[in-house]
């Protein structure tokens, strides 16, 4: 992407005649206060630390434990290496321009960081519908789980969300890519945010902002429908065993999920649908930091402390390294 973005910029310049073309951005981040800026660097590595190694020991305990080798545990680790890439796109950029006292990123570095942010958090809505039929299938089809979640079936649905992310990830890329940005280079966000970007473009951007408004209600809208499917359909099954035990154990296997789900769309929800009509800018940013951030660093510990499955598996991999240490 980077080398891709280069040959563009040299086309460019030899066709922008005396227009000045921009070859980095200014990301404004959350703060220009020195004061504020060190508490930002702080909490921002914390959360990082915290989102790695937590999503990462789930990744380590689902790997080594062979109990853990079902569905719902393969989408898991697809999650929780999504959230790990959507974290480690944006932070370690802003907290090196913090540390450096720069506020700079290059042209090439600012599509990529747009490229990779985007398709952390698409794979991530697409893998929470996928987990919402894999909780369907188990509550309302029990009998014939295994039959029709085979690894095949599985393997499938874990690689599609990243393909179909990649694609919408690409195709925004390369329409923005075409582009030309030559009146400023000063971004109010602190990362590069495609919606950011197309309005600080001194070109016609109707392209991008029609495909952006299309691709982004079918991406929103279609896991979303599938997780609203499945979890009707679920508690209505649920609904008709009798004894309270049954009931409770049914809800439980997918308590974690729908715990991520109402987190995940109730950020976008109540930032995106409700925004503030004060500082529009404001909200973007904590719209950025609660999705791409927030619920990537909950998310581990949603799925450990609501799991006995995983409770035990991380348990028994810190109990494995201690000794061995």
């Amino acid at each position: 992407i980077k080398t891709l973005c280069s040959f563009l910029q040299i086309g460019r310049n030899m066709h922008g005649g005396n227009q000045t073309i921009i070859s980095e951005f200014i990301l404004l981040g959350l703060s220009n206060q020195a004061e504020q800026q060190k508490l930002i660097f702080v909490l921002f590595l914390c959360m990082y630390l915290v989102t790695v190694v937590g999503n990462g020991l789930i990744i380590l305990a689902i790997s080594v434990d062979v109990h853990l080798h079902t569905p719902m545990y393969l989408f898991l680790a697809n999650l929780s290496f999504a959230d790990i890439s959507s974290i480690s796109s944006l932070v370690p950029k802003m907290l090196m321009n913090i540390q450096m006292k720069s506020q700079s990123i290059s042209y090439g570095n600012c599509i990529t960081q747009m490229y990779f942010s985007i398709m952390s958090v698409v794979t991530e809505n697409f893998l929470l519908g996928t987990m919402a039929y894999d909780r369907f299938v188990a509550i309302c089809h029990p009998l014939n789980y295994t039959t029709i979640m085979r690894p095949r079936l599985c393997i499938l649905l874990a690689v599609i969300p990243w393909v179909l992310s990649n694609g919408i990830a690409l195709t925004h890329t390369l329409l923005l890519i075409r582009l030309l940005f030559c009146n400023t280079n000063t971004l109010p966000h602190f990362f590069c945010d495609l919606a950011t970007l197309l309005k600080l473009s001194c070109s016609d951007t109707t392209i991008n902002e029609l495909v952006l408004f299309v691709v982004g209600l079918s991406v929103i809208t279609f896991p979303f429908a599938l997780i609203l499917f499945s979890y009707v359909c679920i508690i209505k099954a649920v609904l008709k065993i009798s004894s309270a035990e049954g009931k409770r154990k049914a809800f439980s296997t997918c308590g974690s999920h729908l715990t991520v789900v109402l987190l995940f769309y109730g950020t976008i929800v109540g930032v995106y649908f409700f925004p503030s009509s004060t500082h529009p800018e404001d909200t973007d940013k904590i719209g950025a930091v609660l999705i791409t951030l927030v619920t990537p660093m909950m998310n581990p510990f949603i799925y450990t402390l609501r799991n006995k499955d995983m409770k035990g598996a991380l348990t028994k991999l810190i109990n494995r390294k201690s000794s061995s240490l």
